[in-house]
């Protein structure tokens, strides 16, 4: 599991401990993006692996990720526990089940918290054009909730440094034609 954090101290326990009551026996890689709270020590205290990112920004957290960690399946997902946890075990599933490359959590949710201000219509927009280009697309392209295959993860260029990774990620895999799936969570 691969979590990248920037200042999530009052979530980051509560996530990885859901994350080990559903995916037990998983290693929990907490990758800190120079927070400037106790996000490291509460990562640890709840039995993450910690590691320090020094480059701002998602994208860079991302690549380091991809090229420290060695795994069969990796799963991404933010330390803001935004994410339901138990749905894990399904996205996992269905990445061996379908032979698949990425599998992408989508969000389902009428409530606008769930997404930041404009979020939910550049989402919808971007998909848009995604479809438009690649002739196929997914529901919630901006989704921080996804599994891999080694394959993606090691062949994945990551030149993003910032939020973008996730638009970076699914274009990616559309481009290079590669067998995806979502399954919706809340």
């Amino acid at each position: 599991m691969l979590v990248p954090c920037y200042n999530e101290a009052l979530t980051i326990g509560q996530v990885v401990r859901d994350f080990h009551r559903h995916l037990p026996g998983s290693i929990i890689y907490v990758f800190d993006n120079n927070s400037r709270d106790d996000t490291k020590g509460v990562a640890r205290a709840a039995g993450a692996v910690v590691r320090s990112v020094a480059y701002q920004g998602k994208g860079n957290v991302v690549r380091r990720m991809f090229a420290d960690v060695e795994a069969d399946v990796y799963l991404l997902v933010d330390g803001d526990g935004t994410y339901d946890t138990s749905a894990a075990p399904a996205l996992v599933e269905k990445l061996f089940e379908d032979g698949l490359d990425m599998v992408v959590g989508t969000r389902e949710s009428d409530k606008q918290a769930a997404y930041r201000k404009g979020h939910r219509f550049g989402n919808v927009l971007l998909t848009r054009c995604a479809a438009t280009v690649f002739g196929r697309a997914f529901t919630d392209m901006l989704s921080g909730y996804r599994v891999f295959s080694r394959r993606y993860v090691k062949s994945f260029p990551a030149h993003s440094a910032g939020f973008e990774t996730e638009t970076e990620l699914t274009v990616h895999a559309l481009e290079l034609r590669m067998p995806v799936a979502e399954v919706a969570t809340a």
